[in-house]
């Protein structure tokens, strides 16, 4: 992607089966859970940027002994400082003791991270400051350990005002107003009322309170929390937990909005927010990784049975398009073939946008996101050319030369590599109060690759977003090679409407289709849309977030989709650019046939799945005509 959009987070969570004296004889080592979880959240970097943070739990250890170790870190490469830290301390061991590091009895009672469960997070924070209290992940701590509450997760939900008041309405004084600590304290309050029934209950039946303790621990019910805990969340959320006396948890939203899949059998269980990192750390087959179904959690009890538990009513399944567009690792077999077939399809509209004329046209990608969409790309033009040459060929019946044959075999795509990215150049100029003045050289060119004045140029990236990159870097470069017309090719619909499910899309005034929009309205003396829109916004905002109806979406309706693409070519075009310039759009049809499971798509067409985003979407538009910047959520 041109534009570096980010989202919120990634979980890794791993529960061994066994005892640790197994690893250390089958693998060689103790620590193969903790080696399992690095490489789960190494592959998992992509999820997050602003730190990240491992807690493990070491299962029945004598009272007075810490059994919860946490480490978190915001500094850059925040991974591999955590796991150096966590580390570091084996390291000691290792050179003054070599024999006991190899002995799992000594070192899970001697050295922290000597654990049967682990817990890792990646976090990229769309809510709240950057502060190491926000780090996941989190915990609720009590003396009893069956109180005691770990969570992390991938999430963003809408209705954060709503939920502080009920947590106040409980009586509790929560000490901060974001997602993560709301979320928190409602799991942990039900989480509270589950131990105080089973303990009166217990009670009643004459048991002794440290009888009590071991009954609460088997017999407590987190179906039932996480069911009474989420049942008013609205939004997005894959959120993994751990309780203190053992058991575990990973739930996912009723929409099935963030991803979520995991992996066990009898030496582990693992849940990540990716299937291929799944496969590619415990060297498994696609097959036997599953996605957490919407609306359940994976529950695995402190006796190791691991189930799938119904906990929210699924809804209808509108998970992230823009995790198979962007977000999620490539490497994914589906995501890839998703990837591939969004290239494909735009194949008509490229080569209408270039006059068919492909002989004179140079086929390249946006490093490094859209390679994939690319290779879909050409196939598509490869496929319209052999099929064109075949019929020529047909229609000629052997009347033609043998040189009129070899110029028709011939014509091929022409593919380069024209477009590259200097991420170091990009990684200072971010940090840099002058980046209008710099960001033109965040990518370079391989020069000779156009024909001055003949070929068009055609270059695929997934998303046009803000358009800022395009403008001020990708444009002015490509224009160097002297293209008589550039096409630039999104492999995703027109971006019309904010996230706020945790993608870092937040603000309506930040999308260029959105400007586009508001540009032709005014063109056309159509300002009487843009004040109707905003009278009806205003009028339902002390509405419950199940009344807000989207009316942003009349901002659009006069328009056909192709009108607002040749406004956005015309906004990106600078003064200094001499080449035609042309914005072709996946379409939202075209969407859902490549990537059929996933129909999540309300940033294109503004069809919310949970009711707080129709009231995110209607106060982003009275940020924008008030010109209040920031979220409106």
């Amino acid at each position: 992607m041109s534009e570096e959009l980010k989202h919120k987070c990634g979980i890794a969570l791993v529960r061994l089966l066994k005892p640790l004296e197994y690893y250390q004889v089958k693998y060689g080592t103790w620590r193969y859970g903790l080696q399992k979880l690095y490489l789960l959240m190494e592959k998992q970097r992509n999820r997050g940027q602003d730190g990240a943070g491992v807690v493990s739990l070491k299962f029945d250890v004598p009272p007075g002994n810490k059994y919860f170790n946490r480490q978190r870190s915001m500094e850059d490469s925040a991974i591999n400082v955590v796991f150096d830290k966590i580390y570091k301390q084996f390291r000691k061991v290792e050179k003054y003791k070599p024999e006991l590091i190899n002995d799992p009895h000594w070192s899970k009672n001697n050295l922290p991270f000597a654990a049967e469960l682990y817990l890792g997070h990646l976090r990229y924070g769309t809510f709240g400051d950057n502060s190491l209290d926000n780090v996941h992940p989190v915990m609720r701590q009590n003396n009893w350990k069956s109180r005691n509450l770990v969570l992390a997760g991938n999430f963003n939900l809408t209705n954060v005002d709503e939920l502080f008041n009920h947590l106040l309405e409980l009586g509790q004084s929560p000490k901060d107003f974001t997602d993560t600590v709301t979320m928190l304290e409602k799991v942990g309050h039900f989480l509270d009322r589950e131990n105080q029934q089973l303990f009166d209950k217990f009670k009643a039946q004459g048991y002794s309170n440290i009888d009590i303790s071991a009954l609460i621990a088997k017999q407590l019910d987190l179906v039932k929390v996480l069911t009474e805990s989420s049942k008013r969340w609205d939004g997005g959320f894959a959120v993994a937990g751990m309780v203190g006396h053992g058991d575990a948890f990973a739930l996912r939203d009723p929409w099935g909005i963030r991803p979520a899949y995991y992996y066990h059998d009898d030496e582990i269980a693992v849940v990540a927010s990716e299937r291929p990192v799944i496969q590619t750390a415990l060297n498994v087959s696609h097959e036997n990784v599953h996605e957490v179904p919407p609306g359940h959690a994976v529950i695995i009890k402190k006796d190791g049975t691991v189930s799938v538990k119904l906990v929210l009513e699924p809804k209808e399944k509108k998970s992230c398009s823009f995790e198979r567009i962007y977000f999620s690792r490539g490497s994914d077999i589906d995501i890839y073939n998703e990837r591939k077939k969004l290239g494909e399809l735009l194949v008509p509209s490229i080569l209408n946008a270039v006059g068919q004329d492909v002989r004179n046209t140079v086929f390249s990608f946006i490093p490094n996101t859209a390679e994939s969409a690319f290779y879909g790309m050409v196939k598509g033009v490869e496929d319209h050319v052999f099929k064109k040459n075949a019929e020529q060929i047909l229609n000629k019946k052997g009347t033609f030369s043998h040189e009129d044959l070899l110029h028709i075999l011939s014509e091929r795509p022409r593919v380069e590599k024209v477009a590259i990215k200097d991420i170091k150049l990009r990684t200072f100029i971010t940090q840099d109060k002058g980046r209008n003045d710099l960001v033109g050289h965040v990518y370079d060119i391989t020069y000779g690759t156009v024909r001055k004045g003949l070929d068009n140029l055609v270059v695929i990236d997934d998303s046009i977003v803000r358009g800022t990159t395009l403008k001020h870097s990708i444009l002015r470069i490509l224009d160097r090679l002297g293209p008589k017309k550039i096409v630039v090719v999104s492999s995703s619909p027109q971006i019309r409407y904010p996230d706020c499910y945790g993608i870092d899309m937040a603000k309506l005034s930040d999308f260029i289709a959105f400007k586009a929009a508001i540009e032709l309205l005014k063109e056309r003396n159509k300002e009487s849309v843009i004040n109707e829109v905003y009278r009806k916004c205003r009028d339902q905002k002390d509405l419950p977030k199940e009344d807000f109806v989207n009316y942003v979406k009349e901002i659009y309706q006069p328009f056909s989709p192709e009108e607002i693409s040749a406004k956005i070519g015309q906004l990106l075009k600078g003064p200094d650019i001499k080449a035609e310039i042309e914005i072709v759009y996946q379409t939202i049809e075209n969407l859902h046939e490549a990537c059929p499971n996933d129909k999540g798509d309300w940033y294109f067409t503004g069809n919310y799945p949970t009711p707080g985003g129709n009231k995110v979407v209607s106060n982003s538009f009275i940020n924008f005509i008030e010109g209040i910047n920031k979220r409106a959520y």
